[in-house]
């Protein structure tokens, strides 16, 4: 990602310069669709799980390359992924067909968020090059775990970690972050995974932030600003689900997760 700093663009009005412990400015001051930088709301302040929480509650997050400031961001529109709409294609549904019957597969939550968070910074993507979780990020989102306000879905096998997700949850209010895969389908599953648990706990939204192909193929849909930052105002003053997954979750999906961990001879779906 590459921002415009704080100097703002011609034509458009000057980004706020927050100080450590500064209010947001409003969500319509941020630059619009037609700009430079879409979404750009403000530069500075402070990445901790504090001013973390501030923003997330008011559909506000942190995106910024290595050596740009700290940028906060909230696009108009936003997309976003309603779990009823989730579209579980063919294939992956077949995947984790085969990952549900193999003895040695599972899916695991926070059992390893700085693994996860730190793959997703590292493990290659294609079309892409460099990464903006930068270590600045990696000990802001890893207090915020340590507050259980960040989460990790983990996917395993045999013993190996080989892809996952990390997510900010405040309430009922769900934001994904990033993911990462080192084996086919991986980062699926582990979506997958966690619109199971969504479904299974009335969590009804998950945030996607910006706009892609693949997440538009998941069944991801842009929402207007306005009736995003109201839906999170909503959730986030509810009472949250424990963070645990459930095989049984699966069920959410219309899978049957009764042979899952249970050594029939079935390969894994990997080699690993």
């Amino acid at each position: 990602m590459s921002g415009p700093g704080a100097e703002g663009a011609r034509g458009l009005p000057p980004l706020a310069a927050l100080k450590p412990g500064d209010a947001f400015p409003p969500l319509e001051a941020a630059w619009p669709a037609d700009s430079p930088a879409p979404g750009l709301l403000a530069v500075g302040g402070a990445l901790d799980a504090a001013t973390l929480r501030r923003a997330y509650a008011a559909a506000i997050f942190p995106w910024f390359a290595p050596g740009e400031p700290l940028l906060w961001w909230s696009p108009q529109p936003r997309m976003a992924l309603a779990v009823e709409r989730f579209r579980l294609h063919r294939s992956l549904k077949q995947a984790l067909k085969r990952f549900l019957a193999a003895p040695a597969c599972e899916v695991r939550f926070d059992s390893a968020f700085g693994r996860v968070i730190r793959a997703c910074a590292t493990v290659p993507r294609p079309g892409q090059s460099g990464t903006w979780i930068t270590p600045q990020m990696v000990a802001a989102y890893e207090e915020l775990h340590a507050q259980q306000l960040a989460h990790s879905v983990e996917v395993w096998a045999e013993g190996r970690l080989l892809a996952g997700l990390y997510l900010v949850a405040l309430g009922r209010a769900v934001f994904g972050e990033s993911m990462f895969t080192r084996v086919t389908d991986g980062s699926k599953i582990a979506l997958a995974a966690l619109v199971a648990f969504c479904r299974t706990h009335a969590l009804p939204l998950i945030d996607c932030q910006q706009n892609t192909r693949h997440l538009a193929s998941l069944g991801a849909a842009p929402m207007p600003r306005a009736d995003f930052a109201a839906q999170v105002a909503l959730l986030a003053a509810q009472p949250g689900p424990a963070w645990r997954f459930s095989p049984s979750c699966w069920s959410a999906l219309g899978l049957n997760s009764a042979n899952s961990g249970k050594d029939d001879g079935r390969e894994t779906p990997w080699r690993t």
